[in-house]
């Protein structure tokens, strides 16, 4: 019994790793780990510090730190990544937005925090996490993170499967990169005054 318990383990573990690999959205490289042109490779080149007392503040508002292909650029070709986000007390919102190359594993370390994702059936998934919880948003689907707490500002930490996730936001994709008023009056069934009012309203709150 114990034998096939093993046997079975390790299938398991095999078909994961091959899994991650064919799902993987950064492609795969032919070498250890990629360098750009005139860095040195030490210690140093794999080592980022930008998160050291990061949680020393309070957020007055949304405050998202990435520790990206950008940022780190020893994440070249290791399709992983991490962001802290640091939502202030009352209302603290990451509003709706997409990450196209990567699933996000959200780890809350402090306060509290209500998330939720819409599927490709547009079924909305809603969950009030607590610390010590993690949270996963599918590969390119919608999602949000909401801090409700009246008193209390809320610490996450986010893992995705890529170097370079990147993110789309809902509210400046639509209203903020210069579709047409009629256009966007006529897919929201309201009136161009209020599309006009929203884009306003989103020039505002930048």
């Amino acid at each position: 019994m114990a034998l096939r318990f093993v046997q079975l383990l390790i299938i398991f573990v095999l078909a994961l790793a091959t899994s991650q690999r064919i799902l993987a959205s950064d492609p795969d490289i032919l070498f250890d780990y990629i360098v750009p042109p005139n860095n040195k490779v030490d210690a140093n080149f794999f080592t980022y510090t930008g998160f050291r007392d990061i949680f020393d503040d309070v957020p007055g508002t949304l405050n998202v730190t990435k520790a990206a292909l950008a940022e780190f650029p020893a994440l070249n070709g290791q399709s992983v990544s991490y962001a802290i986000l640091k939502y202030p007390a009352n209302g603290g919102v990451n509003p709706p937005h997409t990450h196209p190359r990567a699933a996000e594993l959200l780890f809350l370390v402090g306060g509290s925090l209500e998330v939720g994702f819409v599927d490709t059936k547009n079924v909305l998934y809603t969950q009030k996490l607590k610390v010590g919880d993690l949270f996963v948003f599918p590969k390119g689907l919608v999602h949000y993170q909401y801090n409700s707490d009246a008193n209390l500002p809320a610490y996450a930490v986010s893992a995705f499967g890529s170097a370079n996730a990147g993110t789309v936001s809902v509210p400046v994709s639509v209203f903020g990169t210069g579709i047409d008023n009629a256009i966007l009056a006529k897919s929201f069934k309201t009136d161009v005054g209020t599309v006009k009012k929203l884009k306003a309203g989103l020039t505002t709150h930048k």
